[in-house]
């Protein structure tokens, strides 16, 4: 019957028990409960891009898929992160992130979901600090559903740094009266690597069977910093095991962290009109991006290669990018009438 009312989704924003595979029991801390905040497992299909290497076949998880308005991989980080705040008693979460940040939208929906509220910390620009910072994309999600936004200079973020800047806003709640839990930026810490992205998919194919390399391409940091941030999450666990033997790092930051050029947007437009998969300008899309110039580059080293693309989701960071998608985009006309 519980398999029965599983597969039904009737277990969707419920708690439950959580036992880690056999191969990660190990590592410490290992969440105790997790929420129920996806749509799990996501799909996997084969990915006709154009232009491969010879016989290079690219298959896609669609991690976009995953449920929670649009919520992609971040929905697995949050089932873990979640679940400690409201064991420990939190009515509020506090997070971190740049102004169409996904992982702040995909919070303030989560906290929702389980009666907390949230307090999103987003760093803009100068010309924009100081205004409403208006209903597009990420923010009207968050505004809707309630989330307190409070704006930053990206220097006082870069200068300051998210822990103090957290740990500002949480020492005023409480004076306040409220109970806040503050939730890493990105979710990436020991709880959020259990439900993560590169250093998470990175350990699990280290310690199970799969022994496939995770190839990474980072769309904020310098790659050898990233290498420092996978580290500290994979020591944070107690796994043994350097960052540099478990992951390759590559740059594709391009103009910087949510700064796309031209040829970027093209790409994803050519690869939604080649294939109908929609990646986001943010991440996936400089991802796949990277990598296609790394193929193009150096097909030898792709050649017979069985890739698999998280496409990690994050689509309604597109509002962000109106401006610059209007000369790529056509087709429509006034239709002729009879």
């Amino acid at each position: 019957m519980s398999h029965l009312v599983s597969q039904m989704g009737l277990d969707f924003i419920t708690k439950k028990p959580y036992s880690p595979p056999s191969w990660a029991s190990h590592l410490n801390p290992i969440p105790s409960h997790s929420y129920s905040l996806s749509h799990l497992p996501t799909p996997i299909h084969k990915w006709n891009l154009p232009n491969l290497p010879k016989n290079t076949e690219v298959w896609l998880k669609r991690e976009d898929l995953s449920g929670m308005q649009l919520s992609g991989n971040k929905a697995r980080k949050l089932e873990f992160l979640l679940a400690d705040a409201v064991a420990q008693g939190a009515d509020c979460v506090i997070t971190l992130g740049g102004i169409q940040s996904n992982h702040c939208r995909s919070t303030a929906v989560a906290a929702r979901y389980l009666n907390l509220d949230s307090y999103l910390i987003l760093f803009t620009s100068e010309a924009f600090v100081d205004q409403d910072p208006g209903l597009t994309g990420n923010l009207l999600v968050e505004r809707l559903v309630g989330a307190h936004v409070e704006l930053i200079l990206e220097t006082e973020f870069a200068n300051i740094g998210s822990v103090a800047l957290m740990n500002h806003l949480k020492e005023k709640l409480i004076r306040e009266g409220r109970r806040p839990y503050v939730i890493a930026t990105g979710g990436s810490d020991s709880l959020g690597t259990c439900g993560g992205t590169v250093a998470g998919l990175s350990l699990g194919s280290w310690m199970s069977s799969l022994n496939a390399k995770v190839h990474a391409f980072s769309i904020y940091y310098e790659p050898d910093y990233l290498y420092e941030i996978v580290q500290g999450l994979i020591d944070s666990l107690e796994a043994d095991v350097a960052s540099r033997d478990i992951v390759n790092i590559q740059d594709a930051k391009g103009l910087g962290y949510a700064i796309s050029t031209s040829e970027e947007l093209k790409l994803v437009k050519d690869i939604a009109e080649a294939t109908g998969v929609v990646l986001d300008p943010v991440y996936s899309g400089k991802a796949a991006y990277g990598l296609l110039k790394d193929m193009s580059e150096n097909p030898k080293k792709w050649e017979g290669r069985k890739i698999l693309f998280v496409h990690t989701g994050g689509l309604l960071g597109w509002y962000g990018k109106i401006e610059q998608m209007g000369p790529l985009v056509g087709n429509w006309r006034r239709m002729d009438l009879p």
